[in-house]
């Protein structure tokens, strides 16, 4: 795992088991990083990636929570990514037109050890290049996006996902919610 939070550190990509899929990751607040990932990817720009945080105090530290988004959170038996409005602390790059962002709290002891090392959100988008399925285990991501990824994750390799994404719940801060993938 130091490999990866070196990597990490120092601007890089990684490929690394989410709580969902394969993701390629970076430092969220690395801009040139969020960039890389958008080449590896070849996905158009004004396509949001999400971030994942360990922590419900990252969380807080990045947008203001709903009492409703807590208990999405708390009752939902699947991954959820739930998207705020205003983040604060955030490159644009990684931020949707209307300057929103999908923020998923992970419950994954693995990745709470990664982003707790990094200290800092991490990006997560899947590991494939744009328009292509989604891996569900490693032996499905493309070898293009192995090759382009500057580190890349030992845990996980024979797993297969239980889960092909997250749940996408969009909230706004007037108290709007809409379920966008359930």
């Amino acid at each position: 795992m130091q490999n990866l939070i070196d990597t990490l550190k120092s601007g890089g990509t990684i490929l690394y088991p989410t709580d969902t899929i394969w993701g390629i990751g970076c430092d969220a607040t690395n801009a040139d990083a969020i960039n890389k990932i958008f080449e590896i990817k070849k996905r158009e720009k004004n396509k949001s990636m999400i971030i994942l945080v360990e922590s419900e105090k990252r969380l807080q530290d990045l947008v203001e929570v709903p009492e409703m988004a807590w208990e999405i959170m708390d009752l939902s038996e699947k991954p959820v990514t739930i998207i705020y409005d205003n983040p604060k602390g955030l490159p644009k790059e990684i931020l949707a037109e209307d300057g929103s962002i999908g923020i998923r709290l992970i419950k994954d002891d693995y990745l709470k050890k990664l982003i707790g090392k990094l200290n800092k959100p991490l990006v997560s988008t899947s590991a494939n290049l744009s328009g292509d399925k989604s891996p569900m285990k490693f032996s499905d991501i493309n070898q293009e996006i192995i090759n382009s990824v500057d580190a890349i994750a030992e845990e996980n390799h024979d797993k297969i996902s239980e889960y092909s994404g997250s749940s996408v719940i969009r909230m706004w801060n007037d108290g709007r919610v809409k379920v966008l993938r359930e």
